[in-house]
């Protein structure tokens, strides 16, 4: 037996002997939320930390799962090479270690298995022989050395996907964002700019607005892990160039899987030829991720016109859209998500000078850290017209449904995201490493500047290789709402790990507008809170896999 083999082998064994522990551990939150057989509102809030907790500890092992299933893919077709096997120890060591010494949910959040009564439990698990050696022989200070020599030395681990076109598609757009993103992100960035038009049509051109858009109207029809690779490679160069196509995914998912024909036929071939540029208008002030009191509320006219009257914030991209989809209530009398519908709403491309031409629409720029490329804005609408033709699937109250199917697919999009901006934290903190010399010697020869970018390297591959498979659960057409929050989730966490590592591999330079890190940090922090935050997340994560139990 091979030494890769006797790796997967123990990798496999560590995650099967997680899955028993998992299994008691949700008996013992599920424990805590019941009454009478059923999940308990009330006691669901007070227990959140355990409940969250469930989901950030079932959230690694699925990252666990997906790293194993890298490595088989790689071994099996001679890929996988010394810097695979040593991340492969490096990763399952840090993360079982996570899971039986104390989880981090964040900075100040770690909850560990005696807050569950699982001490004994942790214990066990520890003393399994496959995840005993991954403990004591995974995570070591050798290992991380000696992946970072050969990551110094240009190695990476194996990206290669088995498939031609997709893994086209990653060389081709990481050529583009190094060429047209990369060298003009940090200008952009100081200077509060809009990403060029000439850029977005270049970006167009690539395909980028239609990735996921069938071939019949226009797109390429190549499914979510293609969207994956495209947004991955576009925020490695900016995370702004990533995101511009996730209004498209967004609209373009809306409109595919519930528009009317007619719809389809008018909007889908513009959104992937890039010629019209939407905008998703779902959030509003003091309600965030609370939908259900959506208050913006539209109405038909005596001409057949909707009339809109209410208020957005957090629009990203705003003034230069020509397209907003629009979540209001159509029926007040309906509270809850009963009466909340969707509508397709056509807007003037605005200008500098006047960035909301339209009668009706008026908005502010909210200054923000980073993510700048796009701008956000709030919107005020005082009967803003929308053409009758405009709710989405031409049914009332579907607005809330129709948001919730798109929702796996904006997640895993922006997991890609995160990996991307991991991406750029890592290269820029290895490079700085490479040439900061302290001490007549290179900062990477210090073992507390490695041992950062070790595990930037190997958790990187892990909230990488979760992303995919759950893009390849959306592309079969299998439902993956648990499995692309979990994406999110570690990815966005990971994001902000390497970044803010980056920066302190940087020193005080990293803290100099100057200095390119210092933008990916005000970017990475914005990832655990967009497209739902990392508490929504868990509890999102945590109910279902409650709801699974008990089914």
């Amino acid at each position: 037996m091979s030494e890769n083999e006797k790796f997967l082998l123990a990798a496999g064994a560590a995650c099967s002997a997680v899955r028993d522990f998992l299994a008691q551990y949700r008996e013992a939150v599920s424990e805590l939320i019941t009454d009478a057989g059923r999940a308990d509102t009330k006691l669901l809030e007070r227990e959140q930390r355990k409940v969250h907790a469930l989901a950030w500890a079932s959230t690694t092992l699925a990252a666990l799962e997906a790293t194993l299933d890298w490595a088989r893919r790689a071994v099996e077709a001679g890929r996988f090479g010394e810097i695979d096997a040593l991340l492969l120890q490096v990763g399952f060591g840090e993360y079982l270690g996570q899971l039986v010494g104390g989880l981090s949910m964040s900075q100040s959040e770690v909850v560990r298995p005696h807050e569950l009564g699982l001490a004994q439990q942790a214990a066990a698990l520890a003393s399994v022989p496959s995840v005993d050696a991954f403990l004591t022989k995974g995570n070591t200070a050798g290992n991380r050395a000696r992946a970072m020599a050969l990551a110094a030395d240009g190695a990476r681990p194996d990206e290669a996907l088995d498939d031609d076109t997709l893994d086209l598609v990653r060389s081709q757009f990481r050529a583009f964002a190094a060429e047209r993103i990369a060298p003009h992100a940090h200008r952009w960035h100081l200077g509060d700019e809009l990403i060029p038009l000439e850029v977005v049509q270049e970006m167009a051109q690539l395909g980028v607005f239609g990735i996921c858009i069938g071939e019949d109207f226009g797109g390429l029809g190549l499914g979510k892990l293609a969207m994956c690779l495209v947004s991955e490679e576009l925020s490695r160069g900016w995370i702004c160039a990533g995101s511009l196509g996730t209004r498209s995914e967004i609209a373009g998912e809306l409109i595919g899987a519930n528009g009317t024909p007619e719809q389809k036929a008018r909007w889908l071939p513009k959104i992937a030829d890039g010629s019209i540029l939407p905008t998703a208008v779902f959030t509003e002030p003091d309600t965030g991720s609370d939908l259900a009191s959506v208050r913006t509320r539209a109405r038909r006219n005596a001409g057949g016109y909707w009339e809109v009257h209410g208020a957005k914030t957090w629009i990203t991209h705003a003034a230069r859209a020509d397209l907003m989809t629009m979540m209001v209530r159509t029926d007040p009398g309906t509270p809850g998500y009963g009466g909340l519908s969707m509508l397709i709403a056509e807007k003037t491309r605005g200008t500098d000078v006047d960035p909301f031409p339209d009668p009706g629409l008026s908005g502010g720029e909210i200054e923000v850290l980073g993510y700048r490329g796009m701008k956000e804005y709030t919107l005020s609408f005082d009967g803003f017209r929308v053409s009758g033709e405009g709710l989405l699937g031409g049914e009332e109250g579907q607005g809330f449904k129709q948001l919730m199917r798109t929702f796996e697919g904006a997640r895993i999009q922006t997991a890609a995201r995160a990996i991307g901006v991991g991406w750029n934290a890592f290269d820029l903190g290895l490079r700085y490493a490479l040439e900061r010399k302290q001490f007549a010697k290179p900062l990477l020869a210090f073992p507390r500047v490695s041992d950062k970018l070790a595990l930037m390297l190997a958790e990187l591959v892990m909230a990488r290789e979760l992303t995919y498979s759950a893009a390849r659960h959306k592309d079969k057409g299998e439902r993956c709402d648990i499995e692309a929050g979990m994406a999110k989730l570690l990815a966005a966490r990971v994001a902000w790990s390497n970044a803010d590592n980056a920066v302190q591999i940087h020193g005080g330079n990293g803290y100099a507008l100057e200095y390119e890190v210092s933008r990916v940090l005000c970017d990475a922090r914005i990832l655990n809170i967009f497209e739902g935050a990392a508490e929504i997340q868990a509890q999102v994560i945590a109910r279902g896999l409650l709801q699974e139990q008990r089914g």
